[in-house]
């Protein structure tokens, strides 16, 4: 913000339609910004209202009738507009307050310049991204100094040249380097397999509604369908993918709405976190399938449709058992998708590092450590300690 524009104009509330919207005008001249387009229902002029008096009138921002409004004066400089959620609203508001000499701040750069700590002010920002309650202690934990009490250890076991000691604590850290970015972005679980063999039917018992498209014809599902859920408490999006060409038994190869859909499966599978291979159980194990185990060796694999009678051939590999019509073996695979994802689930009040840059750093302090450059590892740690959400 420049001297030319103090006054800030911070919307609060998340982005979307809901039933109230915050405003937050801040700065010197906020009250009196506000008051040449506020006018109280009770008539009282609003530089009289005492500090956490609610307000209720009209803001005129040259609509015939004004919009209706509440004011929060939390100081002279310092107040809340609470109007109607639509964007239209809030956006009429803002362009008002731009008129009378404030701009518009993005309420992460607000939340970090009023956070004299650059980490918490990162978690703060990400706790608003939070899609579970889990994922929220963690964040919780981060705002509350877990990381950057055991940042500043690390920085003062540096300045002793204590690397031995130094290097410990940043490896207890990148422990957790895989989970801290997913407390906001899900991680992403993929189920792939031949056509038809009840993907899409386990993706929605997974989820408990019908997302996906159910069908007996080889080949339904040509398009990803995603939808986001949580497993143990952590947030996963979920994807239904097109069976593979080797797989393919109905459609022709010159079919380009098939093979565009299976080349939307392959770049799903190549960005996933976790690859879940689902197989019949009912269906002999063939080339084919042990073609697929082979391109993707880290996949949980699942047998799927253990309610049909095993069909004999060669062994298959080992995996987990389902059926996706009786709902059996689903708390299992849950609980396998959950400890892939997160095999060391951090405990109360540990420090997690939460974002990319947290992340590269710690791992460049912990590289000049290993070839003993003390001085790197410093820089590093500082950045990290200076860091803010990218």
């Amino acid at each position: 913000m420049s001297d030319q524009t103090p006054l800030k104009i911070v919307r609060l509330t998340p982005a979307g339609r809901g039933a109230v919207a915050t405003l937050l005008v801040e700065g010197p001249g906020a009250a009196d910004a506000v008051g040449r387009r506020f006018r109280a229902a009770a008539g009282r002029p609003l530089a009289s209202c005492p500090p956490g008096r609610l307000v209720f009138g009209h803001f005129d921002f040259g609509a015939p009738y004004g919009e209706e409004v509440v004011v929060r004066v939390r100081s002279r400089q310092s107040l809340e507009l609470h109007c109607h959620g639509g964007q239209a609203a809030v956006a009429a508001l803002e362009a008002a307050l731009e008129a009378e000499g404030g701009r518009t701040v993005a309420w992460q750069d607000w939340a970090a310049e009023h956070n004299a700590d650059p980490i918490s002010a990162a978690a703060r920002i990400a706790l608003a991204g939070a899609a579970t309650e889990r994922a929220a202690l963690v964040l919780l934990d981060q705002l509350s100094g877990a990381l950057r009490r055991t940042v500043d250890s690390i920085a003062a076991l540096l300045a002793r040249r204590d690397a031995a000691s130094a290097a410990r604590e940043i490896h207890a850290l990148l422990r957790h380097a895989h989970t801290g970015p997913h407390l906001v972005e899900p991680w992403r679980v993929v189920l792939a397999g031949p056509p038809n063999v009840g993907k899409s039917s386990l993706i929605n018992a997974l989820l408990g509604y019908r997302r996906a498209i159910v069908h007996a014809t080889p080949g339904t599902t040509r398009d990803v369908v995603t939808a986001r859920t949580a497993i143990e408490g952590w947030p996963i999006e979920l994807s239904d993918t097109a069976g593979q060409r080797p797989f393919c038994e109905g459609p022709s190869a010159d079919d380009k709405l098939e093979q565009a859909g299976m080349a939307l499966a392959q770049d799903k599978l190549a960005a996933a976190d976790l690859v879940v291979l689902v197989f019949e159980l009912s269906r002999p194990w063939a080339p084919p399938e042990a073609a697929l185990v082979r391109q993707w060796p880290d996949a949980l694999v699942v047998h799927n449709k253990r309610d049909l009678p095993e069909a004999p051939g060669p062994p298959r590999p080992a995996g987990l058992r389902t059926s996706a019509l009786k709902v059996e073996g689903l708390d299992e695979l849950l609980s396998a998708i959950a400890g892939r994802l997160v095999p060391e689930p951090p405990p109360a009040g540990a420090a997690v590092p939460f974002t990319a840059q947290q992340i590269r750093r710690l791992q460049s302090a912990a590289d000049a450590l290993a070839r003993g450059d003390l001085a790197s590892a410093r820089t590093a740690i500082e950045a990290v300690q200076a860091s803010a959400q990218e």
